[in-house]
């Protein structure tokens, strides 16, 4: 009998259940695991968010009106130098962050000063450009309205713009909270969560500018790959 209890316990089910509660319990007396977790459902919640715009903006791309903003010479992004520019600002904060967080474990202060501030400062390049941008596309005549994929442009580069400025929030408590503690190790963590944030949008936005300037043959063939 004993041997037919034993083959009929269940006994992952019960390892599975102690997994579960020992994380719940982390995360309701570790904050910084509490934050890992906020930071793990922010990123799914974006990443389908982009995934949904960037569906949409396949779809749409197989209407007549729809014209691609590269491939032709007359189009913005067939010379994506300005993006480009931007691209590498934003790839600049995220390093800096980086640099920062490794200052921060090595207990050297004013480097992870210089490298956090390098962070706002490029993040804020970055916003600045995309708006010099925005400047550049209207004064040429490429407005909003005038073209499907013009308005899918503004409004994926003004999404991750908030994105970003909703992270330079974020970092701004960390600072203030280096300020308040007077002890580096005190914000190793929150950098920590800032840092993978900052990699996340700079993903995000490696993958809008490979669509933001492919080609109509390219943009036609990951719509039929998407069933459009």
């Amino acid at each position: 009998m004993k041997l037919f209890e034993t083959l009929g316990d269940k006994s992952w089910i019960a390892q599975q259940s102690v997994t579960v509660e020992n994380s719940v319990l982390e995360a309701q007396f570790n904050p910084d695991a509490a934050a890992r977790i906020v930071l793990r459902f922010i990123m799914a919640i974006v990443s389908v968010l982009f995934f949904l715009f960037i569906i949409t903006f396949l779809a749409r791309s197989q209407y007549p009106d729809f014209e691609a903003l590269a491939g032709a010479p007359w189009q913005p992004f067939t010379d994506a130098s300005a993006l480009w520019l931007n691209t590498a600002i934003l790839a600049s904060s995220s390093l800096a962050m980086q640099l920062g967080l490794r200052a921060v474990r090595t207990q050297r202060f004013n480097a992870a000063v210089i490298s956090i501030s390098a962070a706002v400062f490029f993040s804020v390049g970055f916003l600045l450009a995309q708006l010099d941008l925005w400047g550049h596309l209207q004064a040429t005549g490429f407005y909003v309205s005038s073209n499907p994929a013009n308005s899918y442009f503004y409004l994926l580069t003004a999404v991750h713009g908030l994105h970003i400025i909703g992270g330079l929030i974020v970092l701004a408590n960390v600072v203030l909270k280096l300020r308040d503690n007077k002890s580096i190790e005190s914000i190793s963590a929150p950098l920590q969560i800032c840092t993978t944030y900052w990699h996340f949008l700079l993903g995000i936005w490696l993958v809008l500018f490979a669509l933001l300037t492919s080609e109509p043959s390219t943009i036609n063939a990951l719509a039929a790959m998407c069933g459009f």
